[in-house]
This record gives structure tokens, C-alpha cells and sequence, in this order.
């Protein structure tokens, strides 16, 4: 008895030891592979050209995003351009706004004269360069007549383009505390844009997709606004990681920072090697103190792109023309022919890690079974779409698999009247025949 006592004793104690070595077991700190050390509240890294997510920390919680909002109003600016209802030398007339904003220095601006004009091209480079706020108004009222109107814009493209999580409340990305009770109508007094990272990276893939051109003015690392004026300026881009700049990265050429009191530092960076175009968004950065200093954006921003570029390269998925084996071909009805040869139209490359290309595999999706002739070459009967075998994918940054049609490679003559009989005969005769075997087969 003493024994058995001693025995259910010591099984008790164990139970706790037990219980935390299974919880240290089962529960493992992030692994080297994606622990990038990074200290910001939330980060994501792209693909530029597919839009596949190759890394994501916290990215669906809407934070504050600073002058990372100039990027939208980037967006409509650029899209009034192509569209012509903007000119880039279509002169702007300083309001009592915009010239009080531009003479507060502690905000990032160029002064502007109270009776001045100045061409959109002028606006637009102090924007995208020096983040200058009271010109990104300017830019504003000349597309919408008011900031009130531009915030509209800005919420119904980011409606457009999918964004979530969003809410533009002013052009900037000041907090409108800031905006000397002038803030736009409808918005509150301390409010401040928002967005998750997620949607960050998205507005940045779908402003480089439509206008590419936005790179030859965010790669500028510095300007003279007015040059050769009394007003002139040195605007020097507040992207240090641009070349010959504090934070110089190789690749590097935009594409928008912000920061607030609310935002912190935070970094939406473009950077292009070898082909290979990544989009890295930070926010709130700090340094290895917990302490939130500019350089730590870049800092944060470089070890995404030493990630991207280190562990990750484009491979190709799927060759052109690739048939799947036993599905070589798809059935045809009414046709000269009984059926069609099928293929993969395009190519598939994906920027994945070097050593898990096998993991990556297509998957053929059809439309319908079979097609009626005539069919033409070239004719989409379904898509391909790659699937992950094993391990964590992030997918893409809009949502949806990377795909590209299957295609007929050959075309199909609809059959004479001739030939439709006798195919009409013997499907009937066909039928017959499995009707009377079916019931035969169900005597016994």
C-alpha cells in the first residue's frame, strides 16, 4: 500500500512538469526563416509585377499612414493627366488655405506666395519629392474645387481599386488638428488617415501598374523648387534610401514616406533588381531601443528587401504551351473531328523561395467538358491556377490566384449534315444499346 501511495504521489507531481514541457514543446519560437527582426507595428512584402505576398506581419490592422496618403493623391492626379481634365502646366492660385499651411515650416512644405500661381508640374514634384502638404492641396482644389471634394475622390478610388480598412479624412495625411481649423467638412478635428498595411501595399502595386511614370519623379533624391528665383528651395526626398542619400539601398527609387504622432515612422519602398521589382510597406518603425527615429523605416525596409532578394527568385511554374498529362485534349460534339487539343496559352513565372519551386504545382480548371464545333484556335476553355502542396503561403495582394488560360491549339469544322446523321444514329442506336444492357444487367 505504501508503495502504490508513493507511486500516485509521484505521478501527481509530474502532471505539471508534464504539462508545461508539452507547452514549451508545442508552442516554438518564429523561425529564422521569416523572423526577420523588425520592430513595426505591422509590414508586408510583394511582388510588383504578380502581386504575391512574400512576407506579412500584422497586416490587416488599420493603423495611421501619414503622408503614405500622398500616394492616392498621386493616384488621381495622375489619372486627371491621362485623362486630360489636368494639364501639367495649368496654373494654380494660392488660397488663404494653402498659403497658411505653407508658411508653417514644422510641417514638410514649400512656402507659397499669398498672390501666387504656380504650375501643377511645380506641385506635384514638391509633393512627391519633399511631401510638401500645402502644394498637395493645391493639387487638390484644382482637381475637386476643394479638399472637402478630393477626400471623395479619394475614398471612392480606394473603393475601386479593393482597398479595406481604409479612411481618408484630408489629401495629406496630416492629422487635420493640424490643418488650422480648416479641416475638410464632414471630418472630425483630431481625425487622421488610416489603413492596414494590406491595403497600403495594394494602392502602391495598382499606382505603379497604372502609372509607372510616377518613378522618374520619386527617384529624385533632391530639387530645387523655383530654381533660379528668390523663392527657390532644396527639396531633398525624404526617401533616404534613394542613391546618395543616408539610407542608400541599391534598387531603390520610391516611393512615398510618412510620418505623425499617431502613424510613427512609417515606409512605402519600391526597389528593383535583376527584373525583379518588390514593394515593402512599414509602419511605425522603431530602432533596436524601442526608439521611433526616421532611419528606422529604412532600416526595417532594407531587411524586407535583403529577405526578398536573398531567399526569394522568379521561376517558372508552367511553360508555355504545357499539356497536362490526361487532359491532352477535350471532347467535341457536331465536329469533323471527335476532339481538341488543349494547352496552357502563357507562361507562368512566380517570385518564390529558391528551394520550394517543387512545392508549387498547376492546377487545371475547365470550363465545360466538352465544346461544340466549330471551335476556333485559340478558343479559352478554362484557366490554370497554382496551388501550394505544403507550408504557409500568403497568396496575393489582391485576392485572387495567379492564373492564365488554357486554350484550344488547334481548330475543329463543324461536320456535314451527312456525317451529323449517321453520329445521330449511332448515338441513338448507342443509347439503345446501354438501355438494353442495363436492364439485362438488372435481371440478375
Amino acid at each position: 500500500m505504501r508503495t502504490a501511495k508513493k507511486a500516485s504521489w509521484f505521478s501527481l507531481m509530474m502532471i505539471p512538469i508534464l504539462l508545461i514541457s508539452t507547452f514549451v514543446t508545442a508552442t516554438p519560437s518564429a523561425s529564422a526563416e521569416t523572423d526577420l527582426g523588425i520592430n513595426v507595428d505591422a509590414a508586408i512584402l510583394i511582388d510588383a509585377d504578380t502581386g504575391k505576398i512574400l512576407y506579412e506581419q500584422n497586416a490587416d490592422t488599420s493603423l495611421g499612414i501619414a503622408s503614405m496618403s500622398k500616394m492616392m493623391s498621386e493616384y488621381i492626379l495622375l489619372d486627371a493627366i491621362k485623362e486630360g481634365t489636368i494639364t501639367w502646366d495649368q496654373q494654380y492660385h494660392v488660397t488663404e488655405y494653402t498659403y497658411k499651411m505653407s508658411q508653417d515650416r514644422a510641417l514638410s512644405n514649400v512656402p507659397l506666395r499669398a498672390d501666387g500661381t504656380y504650375t501643377i508640374q511645380e506641385l506635384y514634384e514638391a509633393m512627391a519629392i519633399y511631401s510638401a502638404n500645402a502644394a498637395t492641396v493645391g493639387i487638390a482644389e484644382t482637381i475637386a474645387g476643394s479638399e472637402k471634394e478630393f477626400v471623395k475622390l479619394m475614398n471612392e478610388k480606394a473603393e475601386e481599386i479593393g482597398l479595406e480598412g481604409f479612411s481618408f479624412v484630408n489629401s495629406t495625411g496630416l492629422n487635420n488638428a493640424d490643418l488650422f481649423g480648416m479641416h475638410p467638412e464632414g471630418t472630425g478635428a483630431e481625425d487622421e488617415n488610416v489603413m492596414p498595411a494590406r491595403s497600403v501595399a495594394k494602392l502602391a502595386y495598382n499606382l505603379l501598374k497604372d502609372h509607372p511614370e510616377v518613378l522618374e519623379t520619386s527617384s529624385i533624391p533632391k530639387k530645387t523648387f523655383r530654381e533660379g528665383t528668390e523663392d527657390q528651395i532644396e527639396m531633398a526626398n525624404w526617401n533616404w534610401m534613394l542613391p546618395g542619400l543616408v539610407s542608400e539601398y541599391q534598387g531603390v527609387d520610391g516611393l512615398k514616406t510618412g510620418s505623425t504622432l499617431l502613424a510613427g515612422q512609417c515606409f512605402t519602398g519600391t526597389a528593383e533588381r535583376n527584373g525583379t521589382r518588390l514593394i515593402a510597406v512599414v509602419m511605425n518603425a522603431k530602432d533596436s531601443k524601442g526608439d521611433s527615429v526616421r532611419t528606422a523605416r529604412f532600416d526595417a525596409a532594407a531587411k524586407l528587401f535583403d529577405y526578398g532578394f536573398g531567399q526569394f527568385t522568379k521561376q517558372e511554374i508552367v511553360p508555355s504551351n504545357y499539356v497536362f498529362k490526361g487532359n491532352e485534349t477535350l471532347a467535341v460534339t457536331k465536329g469533323k473531328e471527335d476532339d481538341v487539343d488543349i494547352a496552357v496559352k502563357e507562361p507562368i513565372s512566380l517570385v518564390i523561395k529558391t528551394s520550394e519551386k517543387d512545392l508549387y504545382v498547376p492546377k487545371l480548371e475547365l470550363d465545360k467538358k466538352s465544346l461544340e464545333a466549330g471551335v476556333k484556335k485559340g478558343t479559352v476553355v478554362g484557366k490554370v491556377v497554382i496551388e501550394k502542396t505544403e507550408g504557409e503561403d500568403y497568396g496575393f495582394i489582391d485576392s485572387k490566384s495567379f492564373s492564365t488560360d488554357v486554350v484550344t491549339t488547334s481548330s475543329v469544322e463543324r461536320a456535314g449534315f451527312i456525317s451529323l446523321f449517321f453520329q445521330g444514329v449511332g448515338s441513338f442506336f448507342g443509347n439503345v444499346w446501354d438501355g438494353i444492357t442495363g436492364f439485362v444487367g438488372g435481371l440478375f
